[in-house]
């Protein structure tokens, strides 16, 4: 390895990078813009659930009931019915995603301790909306009444429960999806970048001028890889800062820790990208391979937006695969739980296993001959 031949080839990226506009729009812009777009379109939050109340009791206690849905910020009573033939018309139509029925004899059975019944009839064609405004009534019901009733038995709580959440207090969804996205963005945009490289060579025709020069296949691999390493480091800053002022997440973990950890993962996904441009040899080919084999895993496999551990075992297993995977654990546990290396330690291993492959991978497979 010769780190004069090294350095010029990481010169001659830097002068075609800069010559190549669309590569600067991607690599500065697209992340900034993706994190924002995402950060603010994916949303587990639930608020102002659109509510219908049909009240036949008509006391005092069934609209201080009701008026702890309204006030808790979660519900939003949209629709007061005076008969029950109107529910199944507004649930049919959407119109509402819960229906509050609130019995005759409400009060007068809340009084004797014999249980007053709440019915509430929930919309189940959005599941996880319905389990989580179904949550929210309990959690509500509950509040106002230690003896409440849910599945038709009353529950009288003989153990009083203090809980309290760790980490993201609030239970705010952004500060699980922003730091997510961190990972999944920059395993995408890395991949991208450098799945331009060598195609870029072919298709101008200046792989015949690499090709007469004495450097090695890794000097090529590794000299046109260290500017896109500073690029996704800045990127990755880039994201961490408006993750931290725009969205408010907190950052309580080490901030030197975290950019080590990235620069493994970097490395393992640009050597991936590497790997892409070596085999393609057309940038819209390379381009197209990069965003199959980066956006669906990094989305859908990586326990981003689905839990591994409820995946088939098939799938499960694939996830192993997958470096975003480890770089979310990362991520996430030092966005948000702060914790150090004696934590992260498997995650940050194994992404140093994927990034020696990944540039073994690249140097394997580009060819200096024509």
């Amino acid at each position: 390895m010769n780190m004069t031949r090294l350095l010029a080839i990481t010169r001659k990226e830097i002068l075609q990078l800069r010559r190549d506009k669309r590569s600067l729009i991607l690599a500065f812009l697209l992340p900034v813009f993706l994190l924002i777009l995402f950060g603010y379109a994916i949303s587990w939050d639930i608020k102002d659930v659109r509510t219908a109340v049909l009240d036949q009791d008509h006391s005092a206690l069934s609209r201080e009931l009701l008026d702890s849905f309204q006030s808790s910020g979660y519900f939003s009573i949209v629709r007061t019915l005076s008969r029950e033939s109107e529910v199944s018309s507004l649930l049919d139509r959407g119109q509402v995603a819960i229906v509050l029925i609130i019995p005759p004899d409400f009060e007068e059975k809340f009084g004797t301790g014999e249980g007053a019944k709440l019915q509430a009839l929930v919309d189940g064609s959005d599941a996880n909306t319905a389990t989580v405004v179904l949550a929210y009534t309990q959690a509500i019901v509950r509040a106002f009444s230690p003896n409440f009733e849910a599945q038709g038995t009353t529950f009288q709580p003989l153990i009083i429960t203090e809980s309290r959440i760790w980490y993201n207090e609030e239970l705010l969804s952004r500060n699980m999806i922003v730091p997510g996205l961190v990972a999944v963005i920059m395993m995408i945009i890395a991949a991208m970048l450098t799945s331009l490289t060598i195609a870029r060579e072919w298709e101008r025709g200046t792989m015949e001028q690499l090709a007469a020069t004495p450097v090695s296949r890794a000097e090529v691999v590794l000299g046109k890889l260290l500017p896109y390493l500073l690029i996704g480091l800045v990127d990755v800053l880039l994201c961490t800062v408006l993750g931290v002022f725009l969205f408010e997440v907190p950052f309580r973990g080490n901030s030197l820790l975290f950019m080590v950890l990235t620069l493994c993962f970097l490395t393992g996904a640009l050597g991936l990208g590497m790997f892409i441009s070596a085999v393609a040899r057309s940038q819209l080919l390379a381009t197209q391979l990069a965003m199959v084999l980066t956006f669906l895993p990094a989305f859908l496999l990586s326990g981003f937006m689905y839990a591994i551990n409820v995946m088939p075992k098939a799938l499960q297993m694939i996830t192993y695969f997958i470096p975003a995977r480890y770089f979310l654990v990362v991520t996430r546990g030092i966005f948000l739980k702060g914790v150090g290396l004696e934590v992260l330690r498997l995650q940050g291993f194994l992404m140093v296993v994927f990034a020696l492959l990944g540039i073994l991978l690249a140097i394997r497979f580009f060819k200096k001959e024509l």
